[in-house]
């Protein structure tokens, strides 16, 4: 079993599900971290889940870079820990450069809240390394600034290092403009940081993680982000050296 923290800020809202189902569905130790918090209570990993944390207010993501638990983060990454934002945690870790890049506004101008399908462009990563070969993974995204943006040279050293995980696509695989849903450079759905330690992915596995909502896919991303840090945890614990 492993020990999971899910990061909380103002205007969270998906901490619960994703709590729900690493405990519940996942079996796994899964405590909520509040923002101002500077203890990571010895977490084998941490989660930054999707919402509208400090209301977007600025832009998404760029208050919550400034709370307390980001100082801790960022160290827990710099040496090895495995961080994981979805949706709002996603645009977090861009804002903090944790990530590279950027979200923008959707090219639509509208709120985008449908099922997508990804294709993974890296099977050999945190997330993906259980998910079959060839598999295309039905996910829902619900954001208004999902646009994924970086200059070319960073896209260019991305695309070198393995770092772009997901992309957006067609039912058949296609990754075409058909299957973009928010006009995200090269399709780009989910990405990873140079060390693959660190990712983050707009659309909404714990949402399509129980039967009763008639897609588990999202199980495929989760089960393999758990596995991987219950056979490599990090190294990392800061209440050890206290």
């Amino acid at each position: 079993m492993a020990k999971f923290g899910v990061v909380v800020f103002p205007g969270s809202n998906c901490d619960h599900d994703m709590l729900y189902v690493l405990e519940h569905t996942l079996k796994q130790k899964a405590v909520p971290l509040w923002h101002k918090e500077t203890d990571l209570q010895g977490c084998d990993a941490i989660i930054l889940p999707g919402g509208f944390s400090f209301g977007d207010y600025l832009r998404s993501g760029a208050l919550s870079k400034f709370s307390p638990i980001m100082t801790e983060v960022a160290e827990f990454s710099k040496n090895g820990g495995y961080v994981f934002g979805v949706c709002n945690g996603f645009q977090v870790l861009c804002e903090a450069g944790l990530l590279p890049g950027a979200l923008l506004a959707n090219t639509s101008r509208k709120f985008s809240c449908k099922n997508v399908y990804l294709s993974v462009q890296n099977d050999n990563t945190a997330l993906t390394k259980n998910i079959p070969k060839g598999k295309i993974l039905n996910n829902p995204i619900a954001h208004g600034e999902g646009r994924f943006y970086a200059d070319a040279a960073t896209l260019a050293s991305m695309n070198k290092n393995g770092q772009v995980v997901f992309r957006y696509c067609t039912e058949q695989g296609e990754i075409t403009d058909a299957g973009n849903p928010n006009g995200s450079l090269e399709n780009i759905a989910g990405i990873c940081n140079e060390t693959k330690n660190v990712f983050g992915m707009m659309p909404h596995p714990e949402r399509a993680a129980d039967d009763l909502l008639a897609n588990t896919d999202g199980l495929l991303i989760l089960n393999s982000l758990v596995n991987t840090v219950k056979t490599k945890r990090p190294a990392f614990d800061k209440s050890a050296s206290l």
